[in-house]
């Protein structure tokens, strides 16, 4: 590993020639910046920052924030590998030496009681020393087969007598001899509970350890995230193989519920409906009768809490299909919405959807991340919710009312017939996007005249325009081959946008620039749905150079004491050594990857993302990982792991130490965990 330290000034940086950045507005650049305490005005209410690692968000809030100090900017270059992990324990796959996994690692670790705890390749928990990697338990599998699977991001931890996994660890009891508390995993169908001390399953949870997680209406349940406890309640999300989401037919797609589960017992305790049934709030946004028949709308990232209010945040995705709703008529609750929940009853407290009627696939995906801001003097418990739009939409956390005043504005209307798209869509006024919305001719890349041409030309062959610009109908445009739509499916925002520094009121957004083409053709197959999609993943390259301007990864610093834009800095060198751009003096164009940011007392971390990252576009990674000046986005120091990050960062002291771990792989290179640190 080679570690280098970087100074610069990063405006300098931005404002690199060859009209590379000209179309970006990046706020508050040429001033200095100030990072000063406000008057609190009383407590937050989320539990103190920790030492630990507690869930894998970093608490129940998911601010992905640690307080710690011991890294800072003066000995960051000497951080070096003090050990590291291989994805899947030596010992499981000596037992099954055909155990088959792939390289994304999807895991970030919790610190619990002076062990870490993670999810391996193939979903199975380990235990392992954080000082060493050592291994002190692995999950069991029941058989080989049972030993296959995919990894998740996360687990949850539980101690009992009311105490979540935000809570640190306080004493409790557990019962059936698990002293140490609980570890709770969802792997495939299955949640379990295991002995943290041991990794044994806690009998005494569902069926000797495990709760099968089968929906009645069919299809496989799974969960690429990870659960929450709240209280002495569990609960859960996740998606459904086969629920539906772009092909003919959409009768009958899977209900992807939130469910509540007794911590203690496993029993069933609550389900909330994504999808209201006849009578409940919010059935009277679908229209047309596809109220009985529709589903595929679940929460397939990351859950926040919080513990004290008793509430669960639920960012949930959009219907099927996500890019035709003409079967669908209204607005379609709760899909693209952020819910709040009473974690003990699963009631709704209160609800905010951020695209009414989604034909974009703009889910509402990224962690819900809790913290205290101040506005006009006064303190806020927020909550900031980050969409693939690129925007960050903040409410008061108890009540769910924006913080600052969300417009329904009229956006552009869809000319497929059959769709009925709605007239406004929400719009916040502050803070501004992190990322790029809508496209224009202004926008296209022009690093050189030819590249500048070639852009324009390929321009001329897609309908472009604002955020919401709708897809085409396939033909209805002579000369269009499809919409030019930004942000694409993948968002600008996703499941690793954001961090938040509650010592700061700062939010880090890490973003990229997915363009997608999207056209609709009616269907040629049998099926209910009138209209479906082509094109879609095709992005308007010119010989893999996105036509739209980088950066094509980025990290986004706001204020959110202001709602205003701090700095802005590329991440990554995205796509310098394309042999298009040979001899050009570029600044760093940015990954367009989904690397997850950590943020301590003292700096901000982030890799670059890895092609084991699913959707990652042709060179849009890297092995770098680095550690920026929070205050002004200069790179202080970079080091290269032996792959790519494919989880989000985390850290914690052990005797005294400050350790840094995030899970690595590659197409080309074993998935890992590693562990960085001072010698």
């Amino acid at each position: 590993m080679k570690a280098r330290r970087r100074r610069g000034d990063p405006a300098s940086r931005l404002r690199g020639g060859n009209g590379v950045f000209t179309a970006l507005a990046v706020v508050g650049l040429a001033a200095p910046l100030v990072f000063a305490a406000c008057a609190d005005g009383g407590a937050d209410r989320l539990p103190p920052p920790s030492d630990e690692w507690t869930y894998y968000g970093g608490q129940n809030s998911f601010n992905r924030y640690s307080p710690l100090t011991q890294i800072d900017r003066e000995n960051v270059d000497a951080v070096q590998v003090l050990w590291r992990r291989p994805a899947v324990d030596g010992a499981l796959t000596a037992e099954y030496p055909e155990l088959d996994f792939n390289n994304y690692l999807r895991g970030t670790p919790v610190l619990v009681g002076g062990t870490l705890y993670a999810p391996n390749a193939v979903g199975l928990v380990e235990a392992f020393d954080p000082g060493t990697g050592e291994t002190r338990w692995v999950q069991r599998p029941e058989s080989e087969e049972d030993a296959r699977g995919r990894s998740f991001r996360g687990v949850a931890y539980w101690r009992g007598s009311g105490m979540g996994s935000g809570d640190g660890g306080a004493d409790g009891d557990v019962g059936d001899g698990d002293s140490a508390g609980r570890i709770i995993s969802v792997r495939g169908p299955s949640m379990h509970a295991l002995d943290a001390a041991t990794g044994e399953p806690v009998v005494s949870f569902g069926d000797g350890g495990r709760v099968d997680l089968e929906l009645p209406a069919g299809g496989r349940y799974g969960w690429s995230s990870g659960p929450i406890v709240v209280g002495d309640v569990i609960v859960l999300a996740g998606t459904v193989d086969g629920a539906g989401d772009g092909g003919t037919e959409w009768r009958g797609s899977v209900r992807e519920d939130i469910r509540g589960f007794d911590a203690r017992t496993g029993r069933l305790v609550w389900t909330f409906h994504v999808i209201p049934e006849e009578g409940e709030f919010g059935a009277e946004t679908w229209g047309g009768g596809s109220l009985a028949e529709s589903g595929d709308l679940g929460s397939w990232c990351c859950l926040s809490a919080d513990d004290e209010l008793g509430y669960v945040y639920v960012p949930l995705s959009a219907p099927t299909s996500a890019y035709y709703g003409g079967h669908r008529p209204g607005d379609n609750l709760f899909s693209n919405s952020l819910v709040a929940l009473d974690a003990a009853t699963g009631e709704r407290v209160w609800h905010f959807q951020m695209v009414h009627h989604d034909i974009w696939e703009y889910d509402t995906v990224g962690p819900p991340v809790l913290g205290r801001i101040h506005v006009d003097g006064r303190p806020v418990d927020a909550v900031m919710q980050a969409s693939k739009t690129a925007f960050l939409y903040t409410f008061d956390r108890r009540t769910g009312e924006p913080v600052w005043p969300i417009e329904e504005l009229e956006v552009p209307q869809s000319e497929v017939p059959g769709e009925v798209t709605s007239p406004t869509q929400p719009i916040p006024s502050r803070p501004p996007a992190f990322d790029r919305q809508g496209v224009t001719p202004e926008d296209l890349i022009d690093f050189t005249p030819e590249i500048r041409e070639r852009a324009l030309a390929l321009a001329d062959s897609l309908v472009m325009g604002p955020l919401f610009t709708p897809p085409m109908p396939n033909g209805s445009v002579e000369g269009k081959i499809g919409t030019y739509v930004i942000p694409g499916a993948w968002g600008a925002g996703n499941w690793n946008t954001g961090a938040f520094d509650p010592e700061t009121g700062v939010y880090y957004a890490v973003s990229h620039t997915l363009p997608n083409v999207w056209s609709l053709s009616e269907n040629s197959e049998p099926g209910e749905m009138e209209y479906g999609t082509q094109g879609g993943w095709p992005r308007a390259e010119i010989e893999g150079l996105p036509i739209v301007k980088p950066p094509w990864g980025r990290i986004t610093a706001i204020d959110m004491n202001r709602g205003e834009h701090l700095w802005m800095a590329a991440n990554g060198d995205g796509a310098n050594e394309h042999p298009l751009l040979e001899g050009l003096d570029l600044p760093p164009l940015g990954n367009a990857n989904r690397p997850a940011p950590l943020v301590t007392g003292s700096l901000l971390f982030i890799g670059e993302g890895s092609d084991a990252v699913i959707g990652t576009p042709g060179t849009h990674w890297g092995t770098t990982f680095r550690a920026y000046d929070k205050a002004t986005g200069e790179v202080v120091w970079e080091t290269d792991l032996p792959s790519g990050t494919t989880g989000g960062p985390m850290t914690y002291v052990h005797e005294g130490k400050q350790y840094i771990v995030v899970a690595v792989g590659g197409s080309e290179h074993p998935a890992e965990y590693v562990a960085l640190g001072l010698p």
